[in-house]
């Protein structure tokens, strides 16, 4: 069965179309590559052995998305990656983020509607909760008002698949999750952005690896145990492997419900400060890094309640906090040898 993986050579996109493939499933990308690079798509032909195919359309662009599915009529779902992602820039350029974003959800589904596939799994986030007034946030959490226009295109992405599948022969799962960090084990994937990174990890590693020179850490004020922000992390092929169960509950019609939402993480919050720590003890020196202003958009604390999805899906996080550092680091080195 072909599946549509839209941001499949990003980083969370890669690793999923990685797992897809291991069960069974063709896979073809979709991506514009404004944050990621075409040689993704000869790694994940190594890990796996099979190369996915890859077509470079700007989902914006409905005419060429319309030309995709008209020669690809044998698709029976989709995986929505494809966004701009970082809760910084989106303060920053909301109208970039409201106009990609929302635009490329609404190109998706009309073209499932006009070309009649029913799946799409979409890749939300936890954000959508806003500032909790109670953590855990469980799927049942009150949704409040949105800290960054990324956020508020998550929960407006969300209302328009909910709306859509009310009168649609289209049914989701919306995944909110948590802090995606880490890389494949083989080391030929993982996080790259294109410049300098907006998440912690990235920035992270590039500092102890001498391609920074100072780790910011934005915001010691917070009330937290020790000042900083609080999240919950998940290694990425955890996260990936979240993706497979949940198209495969679509396809298979065991959902419950037309659109379902789960919160995927481990559960735990940890804070920026314990990130830090723990990389350290995996790498056994200290890491330079200063605190800094808090940054726009970013709340204070939140991790997930994930006992829903680890009862109806049947699927838990396995990986550490310990073992997505280490990940991420061997990700880095290995970088660093083949620049």
């Amino acid at each position: 069965m072909k599946i549509l993986v839209t941001g499949g050579t990003g980083y969370i996109g890669s690793h999923t179309v990685v797992e897809l493939q291991n069960n069974g499933f063709e896979v073809v990308i979709m991506d514009n590559l404004s944050n990621s690079y075409i040689e993704v798509v000869d790694n994940i032909a190594k890990i796996t052995g099979i190369r996915p195919g890859f077509e470079k359309i700007d989902l914006t662009e409905k005419e060429k998305l319309d030309h995709f599915f008209n020669h690809h009529t044998d698709i029976v779902g989709v995986i929505h990656f494809a966004a701009l992602k970082a809760v910084g820039e989106s303060v920053d350029k909301p109208l970039d983020y409201y106009y990609n974003n929302i635009l490329s959800l609404i190109n998706i589904l009309s073209c499932m509607k006009k070309y009649r596939i029913s799946n799409i799994v979409f890749s939300s986030s936890c954000t959508v909760y806003g500032q909790p007034d109670e953590l855990p946030v469980n799927e049942e959490s009150p949704i409040k008002p949105a800290w960054s226009p990324y956020a508020h295109t998550k929960q407006i992405a969300e209302g328009i698949i909910d709306n859509t599948t009310n009168v649609e022969d289209i049914q989701g799962i919306l995944l909110r999750y948590s802090n995606p960090i880490g890389a494949h084990e083989s080391a030929l994937i993982g996080e790259l952005p294109i410049g300098i990174p907006n998440n912690l990890i990235p920035f992270l590693t590039q500092t102890a690896i001498g391609k920074r020179d100072i780790l910011k850490v934005f915001g010691k004020d917070y009330k937290t145990p020790d000042g900083t922000a609080i999240r919950d992390y998940i290694h990425v092929v955890d996260l990936a492997k979240a993706h497979v169960v949940a198209i495969d509950r679509l396809l298979n019609k065991t959902n419950k419900k037309k659109v379902e939402m789960f919160n995927l993480g481990t559960g735990n919050g940890y804070s920026v400060l314990e990130v830090i720590q723990s990389f350290e003890k995996i790498r056994g020196v200290k890491l330079n890094y200063k605190f800094v202003n808090r940054r726009a958009g970013d709340i204070e604390q939140v991790w997930a309640d994930t006992s829903y999805a680890n009862e109806e899906l049947g699927w838990k996080a396995e990986k550490d906090l310990d073992d997505m550092m280490l990940s991420a680091w061997n990700w880095e080195k290995e970088l660093a040898q083949n620049s």
